[in-house]
């Protein structure tokens, strides 16, 4: 809808000033409305769309059921809340990601207590990031958290700098995290890859990192060909590099999330989908990494390259968030070239 607003300043430049004080005083109030209509209908860019626009708690009575033992709490969109994952089979329920923060967790509790079948219960985390870690501070003492050896490393070194990260960004999410002062130990750690039988109901766990961190984790339903792929894939999302990246490990992993044939894959933010999210980030990292040998090779530098590839990528998928991201994929990737 175009909201049109005459200024009275055309060819007629004292028309305002000509009219009684009442009058111009109502003709600059609405004026004022006027403008402050159009910053409130005024879309923000998609880059911005996933700001902190409330508090990230995970949602209560969002559940799906996305295959016969799968149930996800979506993150509907909002910054800091992940998309949480349910697997039930007849002994056990297993949860992935449980959000950030004990109230957080406290929700996820509440949803598991609806669908779960057994009293066992499982947590495992696609990286230590706190919105997929310390909602753990609300499960049962029971509850037993397996960890990839590296994943653990991440939490023993990182953890805690990560919360004071989170927790310094507002005075909301110093609240969520309040009570995340510790991080529970794991019940049991493995190197590379660990299966878990919840029930009639299979779940790998596969450690693929260093890529968005070292301990990058996927996690595989068996039977239900369902997949978490945390940040190694998302849907309509740019990848989001940090200073553990690896742009080689990284790429090489998404083949090995191709090779599981998922009929749903659930990312750690955005939308779920199927493989092709998967086959999106494939064919992103090999546009990518062959433009960077190409400015590279023409003499290019690493922040030229950058600046070039963010733009030219933004134009690309002009309907991936976070187009900002292209810039430090650009640079790791212009570091691992020859």
């Amino acid at each position: 809808m175009a909201l049109q607003i005459n200024l009275e300043c055309g060819n007629d430049s004292n028309a305002l000033e000509t009219r009684p004080q009442h009058e111009r005083s109502r003709i600059v109030l609405l004026t004022l409305i006027a403008l402050l209509a159009i910053f409130a209908l005024a879309a923000p860019p998609a880059s911005a769309q996933r700001e902190y626009a409330d508090i990230p708690i995970v949602a209560d009575g969002k559940t799906v059921k996305i295959s016969p033992n799968v149930y996800v709490i979506p993150d509907e969109a909002r910054r800091g809340v992940p998309n949480v994952g349910i697997v039930v089979g007849s002994r056990a329920t297993l949860v992935v990601d449980p959000g950030m923060g004990l109230q957080s967790g406290e929700a996820v509790m509440r949803e598991v207590e609806k669908v779960s079948k057994g009293t066992e219960l499982y947590i495992v985390n696609t990286h230590f990031h706190p919105e997929h870690t310390t909602g753990e501070l609300a499960f049962p003492a029971h509850t037993k958290i397996i960890r990839a050896k590296v994943q653990q490393q991440d939490i023993d070194e990182l953890g805690l700098k990560a919360v004071g990260t989170f927790a310094q960004r507002s005075k909301e999410l110093a609240e969520v995290l309040k009570e995340a002062t510790h991080f529970r130990r794991p019940s049991e750690i493995f190197e590379r890859e660990k299966s878990i039988d919840l029930g009639g109901v299979q779940v790998r766990l596969i450690w693929l990192g260093p890529a968005h961190t070292r301990g990058d984790t996927a996690i595989f339903v068996e039977g239900d060909a369902v997949l978490f792929s945390g940040d190694l894939a998302m849907k309509q999302a740019f990848p989001a590099f940090t200073a553990q990246s690896s742009f080689e490990t990284w790429f090489k992993s998404l083949d090995t999330l191709a090779d599981l044939c998922s009929t749903h894959v659930v990312g750690a933010h955005y939308g779920m989908g199927d493989l092709s999210i998967v086959s999106a980030y494939r064919e992103f990292f090999t546009a990518l990494r062959g433009r960077v040998a190409e400015m590279k090779a023409q003499g290019k530098s690493s922040e030229e390259t950058a600046k070039t590839l963010r733009a030219e990528f933004a134009g690309k998928y002009p309907n991936w968030d976070q187009p900002i991201r292209v810039h430090t994929a650009a640079e790791v990737a212009y570091k691992h070239i020859q």
